[in-house]
């Protein structure tokens, strides 16, 4: 065991919510979402979480409004969190899980106005190393979502990957530990569906 400060991050990927096509930022939380994110708040109350991230789309804010309120915190929003783009709202996708799939396949493809799990990487990757790097040894709740989380992980580890995409939940939590070269060190899932 080594004697490193670790950083810890919560992931948090959003409770469930309707979809509904054009409101991709907008939708917040189905009432089963509402309920998911009480448990949220009682299962990461007892933490010690230090400060909130998240992606600036309702449904990841509403996930984790609740705990922020209950530790007296404020959700500081980063653009580069946001859920990737599949694809402009006029490409039409007759199978949303084989379309996922390609882009996981294929790490450089993108549909027509959407990003490639490169470029979504590339950027919300960026946002986590620039809060690993300014809080050092803190525990933060990073709220999310679950494509773009997926992808994050991937970049520490390969083995996260289109099926485990498919084999998480709403909402989700996942205990990251970092060292302080951002090794990642350590993963519990802290939800069970």
């Amino acid at each position: 065991m080594s004697n490193d400060v670790l950083t810890t991050l919560y992931f948090v990927r959003h409770a469930e919510s309707e979809y509904v096509e054009g409101l991709e930022r907008e939708r917040g939380l189905t009432e089963q979402g509402k309920h998911d994110a009480e448990t949220v708040s009682c299962l990461l109350l007892h933490e010690s979480i230090n400060l909130f991230y998240s992606s600036p789309y309702k449904r990841a804010l509403d996930t984790v409004q609740r705990l922020a309120g209950e530790v007296g915190a404020e959700i500081v929003t980063i653009e580069d969190l946001r859920e990737r783009a599949l694809s402009s709202s006029n490409v039409r996708h007759t199978n949303f899980q084989s379309a996922k799939r390609k882009l996981y396949e294929d790490r450089s493809f993108a549909f027509p106005g959407g990003e490639s799990s490169i470029q979504a990487q590339q950027r919300a990757v960026q946002a986590i190393s620039d809060i690993l790097e300014r809080h050092s040894g803190q525990k933060i709740v990073i709220g999310t979502h679950g494509d773009v989380m997926t992808l994050i992980f991937n970049y520490y580890d390969e083995s996260y990957d289109y099926g485990f995409w498919g084999s998480t939940s709403m909402p989700d939590i996942y205990k990251l530990e970092f060292n302080k070269d951002h090794k990642l060190m350590y993963v519990s899932r802290l939800w069970e569906p």
